[in-house]
């Protein structure tokens, strides 16, 4: 089971979902984020995904064209820029979740903080119901 995770920045919401589907999974699922316009890994999603004992540093920003051509089971957008600019990716099924950016929220640092831990805990849950959608779809090997 390959899934991709789209955003535009594949700095913040792919990540961590990357991170949240492949911790939830056990590592049973092949995952990968990327972007349509890649900005680098955002420190704040390495430190919000650290209080959850999930270690992103291992993680790169990449491209979604270094993924053009490869087969997936699911694509999966968490923005409405990177659904709307999203390349076909033949035989995937496909989910949006529009998702905010806290990237994008600006203010007192801890303002900006609880947006990313609201990210992560939303992702969290939907992650968590997509491997169970995964789950009934590859059993056994998902088990």
């Amino acid at each position: 089971m390959r899934v991709l995770f789209l955003c535009t920045g594949n700095s913040a919401r792919s990540q961590m979902a990357e991170a949240w589907l492949r911790h939830l999974s056990g590592g049973q699922v092949e995952v990968s984020s990327a972007g349509t316009e890649p900005k680098g890994l955002h420190p704040l999603a390495v430190q919000v995904m650290a209080e959850r004992g999930i270690d992103l540093t291992g993680q790169r920003s990449k491209p979604v064209s270094e993924f053009q051509g490869q087969r997936f089971d699911w694509v999966v957008t968490v923005c409405d820029r990177a659904r709307e600019s999203c390349p076909v990716f033949p035989g995937a099924r496909t989910l949006h979740w529009d998702l905010p950016d806290p990237a994008e929220v600006h203010g007192a640092q801890e303002a900006v903080l609880e947006a990313f831990r609201r990210a992560r805990d939303e992702l969290e849950r939907r992650v968590g119901d997509l491997l169970k959608r995964l789950e009934g779809e590859e059993a056994p090997e998902l088990l």
